[in-house]
């Protein structure tokens, strides 16, 4: 009770006005800092399950690839075999290969892949809905291609248009190697909303690639699993079950270094907001500091009607404690309540600074998302909490060795 009157300031002097002022700042600065922390860590992690998402749109969970780049020596064989593991939910051959693609003068390098229509909706979300009606018009020797909307806009091209492919296995002349050309015609455009891929990636069908790239068949297999966070488990098994000498890789090792990067930011933000919560919590130290020394005659009078030392360290623990939790639950409703809303706030600023925040070419993804994790915010209100408690330890020790005979001496 004492303690939490000490905390509302007391008598209505100048120097409890103005520990209450340093006692509000240091409420506010934890307040502002555990937000901080929970916007920040918010947008980070819907960042990775934003990109991540829509990255898997268009990459596959796991990717079983025949030696050397060739084809696959038996498809239907490792097909089935892929297909027995109970987390795989679908499976498609595929081919990979590098190109240009040219219309007139403009000149773009360009990911092609090769797929089966028929199977490619098991394993792609691209390949869904109005899109799958689309890839079913690529139809074997009519040389069909679908391209990423960015790339069919800085090509210039629409549906119906020529495109002219250039593979990098070129035919040897007696005048030298002469890339090989084909003309291919446009028949649609996709949006994975990805622009890493709507800008570089080629869909044809995988018979037209194999003739292209003087292939014999697919070149691989992908794959679609029950839970995409147990690829490297499934991968390791297939390792195991699959027959012959083929090549696995899980969407993890397709992008390791970008989640890794992610990881490492995250980490870094982190301890960086954290000093700010501790910048914070440790004003707590000056605001005690002041409080016990104003407090010398009360503290003086408790001692002599028979309080014990550490019944007065609780009572300044106590108020350091309660702008420590004040603090920290009005930062955990600020911080939500943004985070939460992030896709309303961020847009409102947008159009009132006349700013893109994210720019797609940038950041691959152009609205700002957020995804509140328990995992984040336990250990952020734990942290914020525990360092408002330590920093009353000095305080309050220093309240309970105060001597009641010097301090009424000149009362």
């Amino acid at each position: 009770m004492v303690g939490w009157r000490y905390t509302r300031a007391g008598r209505a002097t100048r120097r409890n006005g103005f520990i209450s002022f340093i006692s509000g700042v240091s409420m506010l600065g934890i307040a502002l800092g555990v937000a901080a922390l929970i916007i920040v860590l918010s947008v980070m992690n819907g960042f990775q399950k934003e990109v991540r998402d829509r990255m898997l749109s268009v990459v596959s969970h796991i990717e079983i690839y025949g030696p050397g780049g060739q084809a696959l020596p038996d498809l239907h064989r490792t097909l089935n075999e892929a297909r027995a593991n109970p987390e795989v939910v679908g499976a498609a051959p595929f081919i990979a290969a590098q190109a240009l693609l040219a219309r007139g003068e403009d000149m773009k390098g360009v990911m092609v892949r090769g797929i089966d229509p028929a199977l490619e909706p098991e394993v792609a979300d691209i390949a869904t809905g109005k899109q799958a009606a689309l890839l079913a018009t690529l139809i074997p020797g009519q040389f069909g291609v679908v391209l990423g909307v960015e790339l069919a806009r800085s090509l210039g091209v629409r549906a119906g248009d020529p495109v002219t492919l250039i593979a990098p296995s070129g035919q040897v002349t007696p005048a030298g190697v002469v890339p090989r050309l084909k003309q291919m015609t446009v028949l649609g455009t996709f949006d994975s909303g990805h622009f890493e891929y709507d800008s570089a990636l080629v869909l044809m069908h995988w018979e037209d690639a194999a003739k292209i790239f003087r292939l014999e068949g697919p070149s691989g297999v992908r794959l679609k699993l029950r839970d995409l966070h147990q690829a490297r488990t499934v991968a390791a098994e297939l390792g195991r079950s699959l027959t012959g000498q083929l090549y696995i890789r899980d969407w993890t090792q397709q992008n390791r270094t970008w989640f890794a990067a992610v990881q490492v930011e995250k980490r870094m933000m982190f301890i960086i907001l954290t000093l700010i919560v501790a910048v914070a919590a440790f004003n707590l130290v000056s605001t005690l500091v002041m409080t016990v020394t104003d407090k010398r005659a009360d503290i003086a009078i408790l001692r002599t009607l028979g309080a014990s030392p550490s019944s007065i360290m609780g009572i300044f623990v106590v108020q350091g404690a309660m702008v420590g939790v004040i603090g920290t639950l009005a930062g955990l409703l600020l911080g939500l309540g943004v985070a939460y809303n992030i896709d309303v706030i961020v847009p409102a600023l947008e159009h009132l600074l006349g700013a893109t925040f994210l720019p797609q070419d940038i950041y691959l993804i152009s609205r700002m998302p957020s995804e509140p994790q328990q995992g984040d915010i336990v250990p952020i209100a734990v942290l914020s909490l525990l360092m408002a408690f330590v920093a009353t330890i000095y305080p309050s020790w220093r309240a309970s060795k105060v001597n009641p005979a010097q301090a009424l001496r000149y009362e």
